[in-house]
């Protein structure tokens, strides 16, 4: 009995109940597309920091935070044509100017519509040469889409990118979605709910199931919370999953927790039923999971059987 105290070993009585079905789904975590965005190069040039650095994987942003600069440069030859397109902008405003300072001088001699006309002309040769001016020297300031925390930044100082590159990726890690996969369109209907395996504290709700078939399954979606008194999900973008769906339909069997559940050296899924005092016997069962935390076993177990519910993996140690 000390040997078993200082094991752990718990045990309780199977007895037979109802239990919903459950089903093990791939899964794998994905970006909640309303919480995470993606932060692109409209042009291309050459990356500067802003005011503040280059934000790393990890730190967190706001909406509207500038993260990075990119200094446009142009094709040699554009770049040449657009000085010389700015030379005679500059050479036409001051013939423009000087045209102007005359008629003005004249005024009263000449007609007003054409002191008019030759100032248009002038403001037009103006915002021509502001504009063009401004092209060759041209910044782009790169800023959050979305607040949340960097999950990935593509780009050090001075790296130059071409239009469409992903410069950093930004998520909210409270607002994650898992996308589990399956063959079964109806199944979306049956699910009363769901859990991720080996993450007891993580509540998933069903959102939906897609009508496209993609590589030959169906997504289905489910958008994920925290449970009890944890504050973060313990869950990254990307990360492959289990997901346990229960199935509004039932089935009879033993509900133990999931830790009863051993492998005998052929791999077969056994529990461990106390027979007397400090004597345990392997019983091979089928069995389904139920939730994170809890399996149904269905058959290889009769009433009335103590199980053994913690400590199991140890007793399968001894020999």
């Amino acid at each position: 009995m000390l040997s078993q105290r200082r094991l752990a070993i718990r045990t309780q009585i199977a007895l037979q109940s109802d239990a919903n079905i459950a089903m093990e789904l791939p899964a794998k975590v994905v970006a909640d597309p309303n919480a995470s965005g993606l932060v692109q190069a409209v042009m291309g040039g050459k990356v500067d920091a802003g005011r503040t650095g280059l934000p790393f994987a990890g730190k967190a942003v706001r909406k509207g935070d500038v993260l990075a600069t990119v200094v446009f440069k142009a094709d040699p030859l554009a770049l040449a044509s657009q000085r010389a397109q700015l030379a005679e902008l500059q050479g036409a405003r001051d013939i423009a100017q000087k045209r102007v300072d005359r008629l003005k001088g004249l005024e009263g001699s000449v007609p007003r519509k054409e002191i008019e006309s030759a100032q248009s002309e002038l403001a037009s040769l103006t915002a021509r040469e502001r504009a063009i001016g401004g092209s060759l020297s041209s910044k782009e300031s790169v800023v959050a889409p979305v607040s949340g925390v960097i999950a990935r930044s593509n780009v050090v100082i001075g790296q130059v990118v071409e239009t469409k590159d992903v410069l950093f990726e930004i998520t909210d890690p409270a607002k994650v979605m898992v996308e589990a996969t399956t063959a079964d369109s109806t199944l979306a209907a049956s699910i009363s709910n769901a859990s991720v395996k080996g993450s007891p504290d993580v509540r998933l709700e069903l959102v939906g199931i897609g009508r496209s078939l993609r590589e030959g399954v169906l997504p289905i979606t489910f958008k994920a919370s925290t449970s009890g008194s944890a504050k973060e999900l313990p869950l990254a973008i990307g990360q492959p999953i289990t997901v346990i769906a229960n199935a509004k339909q039932s089935i009879k069997g033993y509900v133990l927790p999931a830790e009863s559940i051993t492998r005998n050296p052929a791999n077969e899924p056994v529990v461990w039923i106390k027979s007397g005092a400090e004597r345990y016997i392997p019983q091979p069962v089928q069995y389904q999971a139920l939730d994170a935390t809890r399996i149904v076993v269905t058959k290889g177990l009769g009433d009335e059987n103590r199980v053994v519910t913690q400590g199991a993996s140890l007793i399968a140690q001894i020999r």
